[in-house]
């Protein structure tokens, strides 16, 4: 049998699955992977199963000649902290999840925008702390959400399914920024360019790939041009937001609220964004449904029997 490392614990049906194809091992550690555990992971292995943070950076590549693993079924539909080029180049294929995570992650972020626009993390605290004295007209007055026009950073699959929700659910007006043209199930108003639409909508949602092409792409410039009632919220890579930006944003008014389930450093949460109390931050749960993660999983696994088959790949990057 051909050897497999999971770099992660992973739900028992997907582990169980692997286990009928591969040789496994399962590392319990739930922190990404250390430099010598990576590549040990490319000469010990025929398989690799990494996820987010597992830094197959060109570096690691560079220290391994001829690597016995030939494919890296990721974990998830990111795969920034993957250098592609560099695996390709060392012979590696690179696999990832889409499909899988689109409608967890769409979920995630109407829980962030209701919960940023009603200031329902301000409210929970309250009562959580015992300062709660009952209810009154004016407590804790937040923003509608119904109706409202909403600009979508990242018309992919998760940016679709976002907009779905809201023109659907919420019958709200979408935006988005056009770089190709696009036929979608619902109204969508395309912009000629990212700030024209951050002035013109009350709610910002990004949802574009994490990498260089977007780093920083949500950053001061952006800030300033949205109205000083709109909220932002990230679903997509900490990276593509300059937290810098988004703090002095979120201090000093410009904005009214953001809502957060990835950050720039990940783990690391800057004290002052954790001082906020105009800011929703969550633990990165975008996909942490038991039923998404199987199926993630078996979705990995259909990646890597294929490529030991030789079979065409379902989800190749």
């Amino acid at each position: 049998m051909k050897k497999l490392l999971i770099t992660r614990p992973l739900p028992d049906v997907v582990v169980e699955a692997a286990a009928q194809d591969f040789d496994v091992t399962l590392r319990a550690d739930t922190s990404p992977m250390r430099p010598d555990e990576l590549r040990m992971s490319l000469t010990d292995f025929d398989a690799v199963l990494p996820t987010l943070r597992d830094l197959y950076s060109a570096e690691v590549f560079a220290d391994v000649a001829n690597p016995r693993a030939g494919i890296l079924a990721n974990f998830g539909v990111g795969y920034n902290h993957i250098d592609v080029a560099t695996a390709r180049a060392a012979g590696v294929t690179v696999t990832n999840t889409p499909g899988a995570v689109t409608d967890a992650t769409a979920d995630i972020a109407m829980t962030l925008i209701l919960m940023s626009c009603r200031r329902a993390g301000e409210g929970e605290r309250l009562v959580r702390a015992g300062n709660w004295d009952g209810w009154h007209p004016t407590q804790l007055l937040g923003q509608h959400v119904s109706g409202k026009r909403i600009g979508i950073v990242g018309m992919g699959r998760i940016g679709q399914a976002i907009a779905q929700r809201c023109h659907f659910g919420f019958g709200m007006e979408i935006a988005f920024v056009q770089r190709s043209a696009k036929n979608f199930a619902f109204p969508a108003t395309p912009y000629g360019s990212l700030l024209e639409m951050a002035a013109d909508v009350d709610l910002l949602v990004v949802a574009v790939p994490g990498g260089a092409d977007t780093e920083h792409m949500i950053n001061a410039e952006v800030f300033h041009a949205l109205p000083d009632h709109a909220h932002m919220i990230n679903i997509s890579r900490g990276e593509v937001v300059d937290e810098t930006a988004l703090i002095a944003a979120l201090s000093q008014g410009e904005i009214a609220g953001a809502g957060l389930d990835v950050y720039e450093f990940e783990p690391h949460v800057p004290k002052a964004l954790l001082a906020l109390d105009n800011v929703t931050l969550l633990p990165h749960l975008g996909t942490a449904a038991l039923e998404v993660r199987v199926g993630m999983g078996l979705m990995a696994v259909e990646n890597l029997r294929a490529f030991h088959h030789g079979l065409d790949l379902p989800n190749q990057v």
